[in-house]
């Protein structure tokens, strides 16, 4: 049983460059398990109409308590089946996939660090800041590319519910981090976390 040698939660807003960050911190390290918090929306029965007009920039739109559970597991050094969320029918897909714990576990998402009991078993905490401008264009490149979604529907869901669950739900939650990156231009905060995070690998021991 392999258990982590670091847990890591990267927030920030949408478009942020969270897993960017993700993979530069952890370059060199062996086996990272990355825990995209897009994975853990909840589950829906509603029909796709009711579905379209879910919040899913709000914490509830969230299933805190699986990953919560998978956390606990992976840190401890099990295996988790890892859910899987359908953007394009805006609900959990039916496959999951087998994620094993490596040496570095990074949570990474807007709202990574806003259930406390997630924060307690992250050891090294981090939220991205990036100009909101660069963030929705970033966004909107992302929705319509990879998602399928219509470019009026990001735009407009992007002022009713992202630009202001961003300042109630996901800003706030800066001041629980141990570290603000910015999200461009870090080259300096990239190499010192890249540096932090080999060092507590190579010693072995989780930092205390």
């Amino acid at each position: 049983m392999s258990v982590p040698s670091l847990t890591v939660g990267i927030a920030g807003g949408t478009g942020a460059g969270k897993t960017t960050i993700a993979r530069e911190i952890t370059a060199g390290v062996d086996s990272v398990t990355l825990v995209p918090l897009d994975n853990y929306y909840a589950e829906s029965d509603l029909p796709m109409a009711e579905r379209d007009e879910i919040n899913y920039d709000h914490p509830d739109a969230f299933d805190w308590e699986l990953l919560r559970d998978h956390l606990v597991e992976l840190c401890e050094g099990r295996a988790v089946e890892m859910p899987a969320y359908d953007f394009a029918v805006h609900d959990r897909a039916d496959e999951t996939t087998t994620v094993e714990p490596g040496e570095v576990v990074v949570v990474e998402g807007i709202l990574t660090l806003h259930d406390p009991t997630v924060r307690e078993m992250l050891d090294l905490k981090l939220y991205v800041e990036t100009d909101a401008d660069v963030r929705i264009v970033r966004r909107i490149r992302r929705d319509v590319t990879e998602r399928d979604r219509d470019l009026e529907d990001v735009v407009s869901q992007y002022l009713s519910t992202v630009k202001p669950m961003h300042e109630q739900f996901v800003a706030p939650t800066k001041r629980e981090a141990d570290l603000t990156v910015p999200g461009e231009a870090n080259d300096t905060a990239v190499d010192l976390l890249r540096e932090r995070v080999r060092g507590v690998v190579a010693s072995g021991e989780r930092p205390r």
